[in-house]
């Protein structure tokens, strides 16, 4: 095959699909500079916009996921109209290769690439993968992934440990001072990280709402993602109890590598994305899986490193009684936030994208 290969990625939904997706665009532009890259999408999800802010072009189809509600009722129609979509772009834009990396774009784009013959590749973010995923792996090339012991869901010779590619310049950066500068707090005292995604946590606030004065008790200062249903709420709490000095709500954090820099303890949801992150920097994490995730994924993920005691897990209806004890044990403990950095640094994957573009090259043939 040519040395500048016609590549489409699909997926998206969410950050935790769509950072990947553009880590492993930005790696095949590294390796092939006149890759010729096109996204495709789902209409009204944030890669419709994200995408573009990137460099890269993007096309949406109609499709979304399982729902509650009457919504759900066409969904067939939406799944028959998105497929027709993806085969009419595959046939026009004519690729080497699809690469699917999760989201409701994801599979109409696999199962046309597959109808037409064109090799797959699946970048499977989460240590459980989702009914799509494990129905199109079947035909795809080979299978990327962030966990090992995944042949119980893909052919076991498809499978390449690469780890998830992380978005850019998310690596801990600058000094503690700078950073405590930059979020205003004493960079003299330990530092809690809560990041619940970049709408928040409703489970995780109303955890730390609970127990807020525990920060001042205990000499603890908390950088707060509240996300933006929950910062009036928090910032008037915060006032209520003095504690502006030490608790810091903001609705979302851009400096995440000086947010990394300064935390000596995080707490997070547990999604695939923040897993990898917090595995590169090194940080102690107490794990608080969002419960309607797909197939309970979160939990699973939360689970594997629990079990290789490289963070805990508390679960989101036990926030408002057991997430604060936890984090003042942990806080408390040095030894056992070592071990942890320990631990969680053996599932990092620095180098994911780039070996992503490596399995892509080796099994889709494309010349290097």
């Amino acid at each position: 095959m040519k040395a500048n290969p016609k590549i489409v990625i699909s997926g998206g939904g969410t950050g935790g699909h769509i950072f990947p997706a553009i880590a492993i665009a930005d790696a095949l532009k590294r390796r092939f500079p006149e890759a010729d890259i096109l996204f495709i999408g789902a209409k009204g999800r944030m890669e419709m916009e994200r995408v573009p802010k990137a460099g890269y072009p993007i096309e949406g189809l109609w499709i979304s996921g399982m729902t509650k509600d009457l919504r759900s009722l066409t969904l067939p129609l939406k799944l028959t109209s998105s497929i027709n979509h993806a085969i009419a772009i595959l046939k026009r834009f004519k690729p080497d290769v699809v690469i699917g990396v999760g989201g409701f774009a994801s599979g109409p784009t696999l199962m046309s690439a597959n109808f037409l013959h064109i090799p797959t590749v699946i970048q499977e973010q989460n240590s459980y993968p989702g009914k799509t995923n494990r129905n199109v792996g079947k035909k795809a090339k080979a299978i990327c992934v962030a966990y090992d012991h995944m042949e119980q869901w893909f052919p076991k010779e498809k499978i390449h440990l690469t780890g998830n590619p992380l978005r850019a310049n998310i690596a801990a950066n600058g000094t503690r001072e700078e950073a405590a500068t930059y979020f205003n707090v004493d960079a003299a005292k330990p530092v809690v990280l809560l990041v619940g995604g970049s709408q928040g946590a409703l489970g995780i606030n109303k955890g730390i709402s609970a127990q807020l004065k525990a920060f001042k008790d205990n000499d603890l200062q908390l950088i707060w993602q509240t996300g933006k249903t929950y910062i009036d709420q928090a910032q008037q709490e915060v006032k209520a109890l003095g504690l502006e000095d030490k608790v810091k709500p903001t609705v979302f954090i851009d400096r995440m590598d000086l947010a990394y820099t300064l935390a000596d303890v995080v707490i997070s949801r547990a999604g695939a994305m923040s897993i990898s992150e917090l595995a590169l920097v090194q940080k102690p994490v107490i794990f608080v899986p969002l419960p309607t995730a797909a197939e309970d994924h979160q939990t699973k993920n939360a689970q594997r490193l629990v079990d290789a005691e490289a963070a805990l897990m508390v679960k989101n209806a036990e926030t408002e009684t057991e997430l604060i004890p936890a984090l003042l044990k942990l806080a408390g403990d040095k030894e056992a936030q070592e071990k942890m950095r320990t631990n969680i640094g053996k599932f990092a994957r620095p180098n994911a994208a780039d070996d992503i573009v490596n399995v892509i090259v080796d099994s889709c043939l494309i010349d290097s």
